[in-house]
């Protein structure tokens, strides 16, 4: 009988836990639908940006160039590390997996004798990292679950303050793109410095085109801020929806494994319930053969 309360109890136990994986399921489901259509909607942007950031560089000179200081390069010895996870769990393998990959780069960098410095956002990444010996230049935790312009621009502005003031040589974004429900991949994208589009078409700008004040001061003041800005913002909206996908499958997965444990508990317990039962019946006949003997 202790054996039949404890797989009854353990029933119970995996049923309560279905019902949160459940629940889990629909609300990120709900949730996924509309991350997915905020990034989608954003990508024309940035595709605009950079055929904008096109154009201009054709008619600008390299020396002019090379003057805006998110545009200059230098040797890389210090490689700042920008880490996009998720402030919660329960999502699969999403954070193991772009954890993982910044680790690895990490390690890529220091055999190659660069220093690492990173900036993390999310609590996955901070806590994953707080063991870790690299300089963490900023941590960017319980951020609001919907992405928006204003977050992206502070990290923006700060990784690019870092990079203009000499603490970092080049920036890295490693973060993840999602392309559907099902998958989404870990990407590392070179950040800072801004790796100028170049223009394939000679006569892309038509002589009509006007820039005031300057060419130079449109791509230093607007265009290349706000294509560093959208580049975090799109990173974000990724990785909100992969981190979304992610739990809706995981949780979708766990529901199936607890719908199977509860069936494999059950014919557990129906065995050894059905067995008790027999048992009796034989002790109770074995008892009344005694009786007449």
């Amino acid at each position: 009988m202790a054996n039949l309360k404890a797989i009854r109890h353990r029933i119970k136990s995996v049923q309560s836990t279905q019902k949160i994986t459940k629940a889990m399921k629909m609300v990120a489901a709900a949730k996924v639908r509309r991350a997915q259509a905020r990034t989608l909607a954003a990508r024309p942007f940035t595709k605009r940006v950079i055929s904008l950031l096109k154009e201009i560089v054709h008619e600008v000179a390299d020396v002019d160039l090379n003057e805006i200081a998110l545009l200059k390069k230098r040797p890389i010895n210090t490689v700042g590390l920008i880490v996009i996870s998720s402030d919660r769990g329960l999502c699969g393998s999403y954070n193991s997996v772009v954890l993982r990959t910044a680790l690895e780069r990490i390690k890529n960098l220091q055999a190659q004798g660069k220093e690492v410095k990173l900036i993390l956002v999310g609590l996955k990444a901070a806590g994953f990292f707080r063991s870790i010996k690299c300089e963490k230049l900023k941590n960017y935790t319980l951020l609001p679950a919907i992405p928006t312009v204003q977050e992206a621009k502070l990290i923006a502005d700060q990784a690019a303050e870092f990079y203009i003031n000499g603490q970092v040589d080049s920036v890295e974004l490693i973060s993840t793109e999602f392309i559907n429900m099902l998958r989404s991949q870990v990407v590392n994208t070179k950040f800072l410095p801004v790796e100028l589009p170049h223009s394939e078409d000679d006569n892309s700008l038509k002589p009509q085109t006007l820039f005031e004040p300057s060419i130079n001061e449109l791509l230093e003041l607007e265009l290349v801020p706000k294509y560093i800005e959208n580049v975090i913002f799109q990173a974000l909206l990724d990785a909100s929806a992969s981190e979304l996908a992610a739990r809706m499958n995981a949780m979708s997965s766990a529901s199936t494994n607890a719908n199977d444990l509860i069936q494999s508990l059950t014919l557990t317990y129906n065995r050894a319930r059905q067995a008790s039962i027999t048992q009796e019946l034989l002790e109770v006949v074995a008892g009344a053969e005694a009786l007449k003997n």
